[in-house]
């Protein structure tokens, strides 16, 4: 995404959210109908923010075993092919040494 158009996204969201709050404002409830609204908006906000930082959570954890499992493997198979071009050049040194 290209910088004018992740700025583009960015100001249509924040208009929308001004206008939000300044239509809950200059609603013809009373003030503490108002008040209660907002309030309950920021308790949604809260949950629903709480949530996705939780989804988040869980998926980092479940990538960074994974990354973690991979890199036990490679290090493993890294282990093996360095093992066998050791023995490759005993080898060749014992023949070279005769």
């Amino acid at each position: 995404m290209s910088n004018s158009t992740g700025n583009t996204i960015i100001a249509l969201v924040s208009g929308a959210a001004i206008g939000a709050a300044l239509g809950i404002l200059f609603a013809p409830d009373k003030g503490d109908k108002t008040r209660k609204k907002i309030k309950d908006g920021y308790k949604d906000l809260e949950k629903d923010l709480k949530s996705k930082l939780n989804n988040a959570k869980v998926d980092l954890e479940g990538t960074y075993g994974e990354l973690v499992s991979n890199m036990s493997h490679k290090t493993e198979d890294v282990i093996s092919f360095l093992e066998i071009k050791l023995a490759e050049l005993k080898e060749q040194n014992a023949k070279l040494q005769k």
